[in-house]
């Protein structure tokens, strides 16, 4: 099994999640797979990471753990628990297969996408992977280890972790497009509410679906015409757009304190 490339495998849904098993499934005729995920579900956790309490972990089978924590805190887990956890550093992480997409902006709340940033952040390339709730769950799973495959090909001698996102759209079959960060904008709100006692309570997020841009290129107009969408996520983005803006700020404050009329 050596010459198998090792992939540790989380995602945000729970260990009972069906995504996850299929993903297993898809995975393994061709890979060791060490599964680390959630005990329970952490959608939209972002890149929580579990430093106030003790956590603890279950043996579910071989190469199969729950962990009352986040994704991230699963491949942390998995990285740094040594022998007891993967005889090795994982050539690959990969992080899903998640119920629904996670698109546009949607990426930093994802707990999906933090497992895959996480495995970068600690040297090891990580590919979120998710699909419509009403995709071929087994299609998109086979889809995406077909992804893992090329990627850990490509990734031969490379010195740099990478951060991929694949969203796969509804039905079976599909085309595969390079895709950017698109955008997505939800009717905002809080609506105030009182239970039967009297108590006030609270829920964010206004009502209605998600709007999605349109423009050629995103992951959200891949994701609307039925096409799954790659998306490269860098570890430390760049807006070089907004550097002039932020130097003009800088040297204006810079005059100011150099002439003394800052407190």
């Amino acid at each position: 099994m050596s010459d198998r490339p090792l992939i540790l495998l989380t995602n945000d849904d729970g260990f009972r999640a069906p995504g996850l098993a299929a993903m297993v499934a898809a995975l393994e005729p061709r890979a060791s797979v060490v599964v680390i995920a959630p005990r329970e579900e952490q959608s939209a956790c972002s890149h929580k990471f579990t430093l106030g309490r003790a956590l603890r972990m279950r043996r579910k089978g071989e190469g199969r753990f729950s962990l009352d924590g986040t994704p991230s805190d699963c491949v942390y887990l998995g990285i740094y628990g040594g022998e007891r956890i993967l005889p090795r550093r994982p050539d690959l992480v990969i992080s899903g297969l998640n119920a629904g997409p996670n698109l546009g902006l949607d990426t930093y709340y994802s707990g999906t996408v933090a497992g895959a940033r996480e495995a970068a952040m600690r040297g090891v390339t990580g590919m979120a992977v998710s699909a419509d709730v009403h995709a071929n769950l087994d299609r998109a799973a086979g889809v995406c280890a077909n992804l893992a495959f090329h990627l850990l090909a490509a990734l031969d001698g490379r010195p740099d972790a990478l951060v991929l996102n694949v969203n796969v759209p509804a039905g079976g079959s599909w085309a595969l497009r390079r895709t950017r960060l698109g955008r997505r904008t939800y009717g905002d709100g809080v609506e105030f509410r009182k239970d039967p006692r009297g108590r006030e309570y609270l829920w964010l997020g206004g009502p209605g679906g998600a709007r999605d841009d349109l423009t050629p290129g995103t992951d959200t107009h891949a994701m609307h015409h039925g096409e799954i969408g790659v998306t490269h996520l860098p570890l430390i983005p760049s807006e070089e757009a907004a550097d002039a803006l932020v130097d003009e700020v800088l040297r204006a404050a810079e005059s100011q304190d150099n002439g003394g009329s800052v407190s």
